[in-house]
């Protein structure tokens, strides 16, 4: 069953607001919608413009939906903790002034976690005291989410971070309740941390909220884990290439998700980093072909 298919920016190499190497937000909604897309998400709080109803205006003239924002920081981190509220507060208020429902929590690469990025042996653990802390900060969030802005929150398990394994997404669900936490389910990321995403969506069928759509070349993975590269410098390689070119099963995942009668947004996020030097466009293009010829894009 097709599902409305998004793009983010991110997949334009936007990871930060004020990196210089962005293109202009203009151009990346422009491309967007060229390339076929109905949505957008919201990309780092700042890149594009805070002020509703510039960015609805623009939104429009695109024929573009806002899905989705990402409050991509340092949950694991308690002196950061103002500045997540600060950032998750500027997220909410753009996605209620237009209408967006989904809230994507991820906690940020540490510099201890993304030399082992993919490694579960290797990587370094919080203790009990900090994740439950991390838990905490999660629920805090979710709720500002819910109770303040009308947004349904959801968990991005996300290599580097001290939310990527299996067991750490197990735990931080098992912690936090179903219905003030659901799953922003990422094909991409659960294969780098040695998660099935098929099976993910059978585990937790009421939980998927939302969907990131990436694929994964395990060739670069497996160097990256061997060498210790780290995250951003493996997807300057191109660990998440196009579409239908690495190893995630598109087809049984689109059946996972209509067993579970998923019929939300599915969002392209292509996480290439500003070293890449292929064509964000051509590649969103060709992503967007994929997904119709897979019958998850009509």
């Amino acid at each position: 069953m097709p599902v409305s298919i998004g793009n983010a920016p991110c997949s334009w190499g936007v990871e930060f607001a004020d990196a210089p190497s962005n293109p202009p937000w203009p151009v990346v909604l422009d491309e967007t919608r060229r390339a076929g897309y109905a949505g957008t998400e919201l990309g780092p709080i700042g890149y594009m413009p805070e002020d509703a109803s510039v960015l609805r205006e623009n939104l429009e003239a695109h024929s573009l939906t806002l899905t989705a924002g990402v409050v991509f920081r340092p949950f694991h981190d308690g002196g950061a903790w103002k500045e997540l509220q600060d950032a998750l507060r500027r997220t909410c208020r753009i996605l209620e002034a237009l209408g967006a429902k989904h809230l994507v929590f991820i906690d940020s690469l540490s510099p201890a976690r993304s030399a082992c990025a993919g490694d579960s042996l290797a990587a370094p653990r919080l203790d009990s005291a900090h994740l439950g802390a991390l838990h905490e900060r999660l629920r805090v969030a979710a709720r500002i989410g819910r109770d303040e802005y009308g947004l349904e929150a959801a968990l991005h398990a996300h290599a580097g971070g001290y939310v990527e394994f299996e067991d750490e997404l197990d735990q931080a669900l098992g912690e936090i309740d179903e219905h003030l936490l659901g799953v922003c389910l990422d094909t991409g990321h659960s294969l780098y941390a040695g998660i099935d995403p098929v099976a993910l969506v059978r585990r937790y069928p009421g939980r998927i909220r939302y969907v990131h759509l990436k694929d994964l070349d395990r060739s670069i993975l497996q160097n990256a884990i061997r060498d210790r590269i780290g995250f951003y410098e493996a997807c300057a390689r191109g660990v998440f290439c196009n579409l239908g070119h690495g190893t995630v099963d598109f087809e049984a995942f689109r059946t996972a998700l209509d067993e579970i009668r998923y019929d939300g947004w599915a969002t392209v996020e292509q996480d290439r980093g500003p070293l890449s030097v292929q064509s964000s466009y051509d590649d969103a293009r060709a992503n967007f072909e994929f997904l119709v010829s897979a019958g998850m894009a009509g």
